[in-house]
């Protein structure tokens, strides 16, 4: 487990905004790295991976788990190279960045 202190309860405790924000930031990571540094970019899936569990841990989301799970599977799919469904980080960034701002809103207002 990367993310001790999150699947302790902090995970849990954030918005589906803040999550999928957090997500994001691991999704960014992951593209910037793509083709360059394996070490980071592997550091980085790894990362995002175990954030998309936490959150389709998250009882709260239960009704959402089927729109969440195709979430991961088109990072996966872009971690992979598009085969599957043709995602890539230029095109699943801005669904990640909506909620990053949105999360942003939540902490400020």
């Amino acid at each position: 487990m990367i993310h001790k202190d999150l699947a302790n309860g902090r995970w849990h405790a954030m918005s589906l905004a803040q999550q999928l924000g957090n997500i994001g930031g691991e999704v960014y990571r992951v593209g910037q790295a793509c083709g360059k540094d394996k070490n980071i970019f592997n550091s980085a899936v790894e990362r995002g991976l175990e954030l998309f569990d936490l959150t389709l841990s998250d009882p709260r989301w239960k009704d959402r788990l089927l729109e969440l799970g195709r979430e991961r599977d088109y990072f996966c799919d872009a971690v992979l190279g598009g085969k599957e469904y043709g995602a890539d980080f230029e095109k699943i960034q801005p669904f990640y960045d909506q909620f990053a701002i949105l999360a942003n809103k939540e902490l400020f207002s």
